[in-house]
């Protein structure tokens, strides 16, 4: 198997160039040892032209921490909001921008983690607008059961990590596509990566943001004797657990917090400079944290048998979580290697557990380096390969 980890050196970017500033000097990144194929094999051709043709200009406005707020506006985006039924319920769904040109109708679809909703990947979907010549289309982004404006399903034993992943699945058919690729954050990773492995033939590609992998599973299972393992991540499931209790008063508690100003540095594990993200992300932290899907998302994720699944997958996994990532461990990025053969890691620099919020133009460039126009093995003093394993020593080609 491949698996090389390329790190991007923290070199002068050349303001007068867009090119250069395609790769941010933020990144390390992992790949395999082959040329990371682009998703249309003529695109390559037409990198360049595509590049000197894009009109977007970066600013340090763009590329600073946290650039862009949360957005609530669906038609803002160029996207429709549907109710689509699921075996699990109906589900709000925000969906648009097909591509009139893609012949295969392939939908991106993007899953959000627990106590987040549709509206997390905005910044990611302004990155791509503002800085790439490949703006994302054939958009599909549910509010999983659950969070957002979708309701927990109603019989509650009926949702799993495989049923959520139907119910996707269910979602992208009746919006008339066949194929996928998928983009998930946190649990919105694990039912990505449940999705790639029972419909193998379906799914594209996946890329991972933050994924709540194999150190959240043990910890579920093992909340006492494996509380070292992710302290944060157990001590907030605790948390939710008690609130639980309260039924919705834990839900107006979580809100109270917010109103008298105490949430944000509450959530200061979360993130690697939580001073400055925007006010809409912790009022979104606030609007969703939900104790009983919090509680129930973990519970599921604990009797899921995250190897012998994933091990089927058979299409590019790309992952990316930050250095200060407080649910990923180094350990995680290791097995992932070991289950799934075509797995790249990226580790994103000053980063918390929301990297497509905090720097999202480096995790989409991560997820997709065909967007930016560049070549993935292409090299300039901007960027400068290094060979490493995910465990830390050095690898050569299996």
């Amino acid at each position: 198997m491949g698996g090389w980890i390329v790190m991007a050196a923290r070199t002068p970017r050349n303001r007068n160039c867009l090119p250069a500033r395609a790769i941010p000097a933020r990144v390390q990144s992992a790949a395999r040892s082959q040329p990371c194929p682009s998703p249309n094999p003529s695109a390559g051709a037409r990198r360049t032209k595509a590049m000197s043709s894009n009109s977007h200009a970066w600013s340090d406005a763009d590329t600073a921490y946290c650039p862009y707020p949360l957005l609530t506006d669906a038609r803002g985006l160029g996207l429709t909001t549907s109710v689509i039924p699921t075996a699990l319920g109906p589900v709000t769904v925000r969906h648009g921008r097909r591509n009139s040109a893609a012949r295969d109708g392939v939908a991106t679809i993007l899953l959000h983690g627990a106590a987040g909703s549709w509206s997390t990947w905005t910044p990611l979907i302004l990155s791509a607008d503002r800085l790439t010549p490949a703006p994302l289309t054939d958009l599909v982004i549910p509010d999983l059961p659950g969070w957002g404006d979708s309701a927990l399903a109603a019989r509650e034993e009926t949702e799993t990590i495989e049923s959520l992943a139907a119910a996707v699945a269910e979602i992208a058919r009746a919006l008339g596509y066949q194929r996928w690729q998928l983009i998930g954050h946190s649990l919105g990773g694990v039912v990505a990566l449940e999705l790639a492995a029972s419909q193998p033939r379906r799914t594209t590609f996946v890329g991972l943001v933050s994924a709540t992998t194999f150190s959240v599973i043990e910890s579920v299972q093992h909340p006492l004797t494996r509380f070292g393992v992710l302290p944060g991540f157990t001590a907030l499931l605790a948390v939710m657990r008690v609130l639980t209790r309260f039924g919705s008063g834990g839900r107006r508690f979580v809100r109270g917090l917010h109103r008298l100003g105490v949430l944000r540095p509450l959530v200061t594990p979360l993130f690697s400079r939580v001073d400055e993200i925007d006010r809409s992300v912790v009022a979104a932290l606030a609007a969703e944290a939900r104790p009983r899907s919090f509680a129930l998302a973990a519970h599921r994720a604990g009797r899921y048998d995250a190897a012998q699944r994933w091990a089927s997958i058979q299409c590019e996994v790309r992952s990316v979580h930050g250095d200060r990532d407080v649910f990923v461990t180094v350990g995680d990025d290791q097995l992932m290697h070991e289950v799934i053969p075509a797995y790249e890691v990226t580790i994103l620099a000053d980063t918390g557990h929301f990297s497509h919020i905090e720097h999202p133009v480096d995790a989409l460039f991560a997820l997709r380096p065909w967007s930016t126009g560049r070549d993935h093995n292409e090299t300039d003093e901007t960027y400068t390969r290094q060979q490493h394993r995910p465990d830390g020593a050095a690898r050569r080609k299996a």
